[in-house]
């Protein structure tokens, strides 16, 4: 590994993918592609911007009180009355 601060998002998991498609801002494109580079440089792995979304959001999510919140609270059972 070289001297690179180490990132946020981590090595990229192998996992089953679904194909989606958005449209972003061209100033967001760019600075997904710089950070797909520092994450090359951290982990020693090319990864295309593309590849890097997925895990962003997923850790975006993770790291998302409301939302663990509101699946918490939608995904437990429901008591009888």
């Amino acid at each position: 590994m070289t001297t690179t601060k180490k990132l946020r998002l981590g090595p990229l998991p192998k996992t089953e993918s679904v194909k989606l498609t958005f449209a972003c801002p061209a100033s967001l494109k760019a600075d997904l592609d710089r950070y797909a580079s520092l994450h090359a440089q951290a982990y020693g792995e090319a990864v295309d911007a593309e590849k890097l979304i997925p895990h962003m959001l997923e850790a975006f999510m993770a790291g998302d009180r409301g939302f663990r919140k509101g699946t918490a609270t939608r995904s437990a059972p429901s008591k009888p009355t």
